[in-house]
């Protein structure tokens, strides 16, 4: 079984030299067959890490290592050994792409190839761009941050896998868009939406979760004792044709700080 701080030290003494990548490789299968374990994440959570797939493991991995790195060093702009948000996201999107080049998961010009590979861009908002062919079970999305760091964001990924298996999102690669965002690409399956959720009927997804309302019934944003969700619109929750529940397709949920 191998220790992350073995990894940490790896990259640290020679970045993502063969041997580190595949010290990450046998961490990452370790994380998948049980052996071993990320800390912030307890044993049902872990479900939606590993559907998430191998490539968001190793990032996160990274991640973490980047976010310790700069608070061991000290390289906060306050002086403090408290680096801020922009300087820990800064870093971890560094990082990542690094690792990502030297493991094969980067992807260049990645609207063309996504286009000529997985059909034309049905949507775009704030978040992501999705990408569909008629006919194909799952979209693709570039899914940007909107988290304060982009280790937040991959958890996010994960977390929604726990609480959504149903439309659990499967990380493929990294990129950067045309505007030098940078950006996860994930496939997620394809929901035949009967009609937009109510209210009403995203409250009783919620409460089966184990959510409450944050916002006394007048917002779509929710608490448990442990994560929060938002952004739980009915743009974001359909009725599913096939099942005629309600199922969400995209929410921001983070750990309660």
């Amino acid at each position: 079984m191998k220790c992350i701080q073995d990894i940490y030290e790896a990259i640290e003494n020679g970045g993502f030299t063969a041997s580190t990548l595949q010290l990450i490789d046998e961490f990452v299968n370790d994380i998948e067959n049980g052996s071993t374990d990320l800390p912030r994440f307890n044993q049902q959570e872990h479900s939606g890490l590993c559907k998430a797939g191998s490539a968001l493991i190793g990032a996160s991995v990274v991640a973490s290592y980047a976010a310790g790195s700069l608070t061991a060093g000290g390289h906060a702009g306050s002086g403090q050994n408290v680096p801020s948000n922009w300087e820990i996201d800064e870093l971890q999107e560094k990082l990542i792409e690094q690792w990502a080049k030297a493991s094969r998961l980067w992807v260049e010009a990645s609207d063309d190839i996504i286009r000529n590979g997985f059909g034309p861009m049905i949507a775009q908002g704030a978040e992501a761009k999705v990408y569909y062919r008629d006919g194909s079970p799952a979209v693709l999305k570039e899914r940007a941050s909107i988290y304060s760091t982009t280790q937040k964001a991959l958890d996010a990924i994960a977390l929604h896998n726990y609480l959504f298996p149903e439309t659990a999102m499967h990380v493929i690669g990294f990129t950067r868009d045309s505007d030098g965002l940078f950006r996860v690409i994930l496939t997620q399956p394809y929901v035949r939406c009967k009609r937009l959720a109510t209210k009403e009927e995203i409250d009783e997804l919620a409460t089966e979760k184990g959510f409450r309302d944050n916002w006394s019934g007048q917002g779509v944003n929710y608490i448990s004792e442990r994560l929060v969700l938002e952004d739980m619109h009915p743009a974001n929750v359909f009725i599913d044709e096939v099942t005629s529940r309600a199922i969400c397709i995209d929410c921001i949920v983070k750990f309660v700080k």
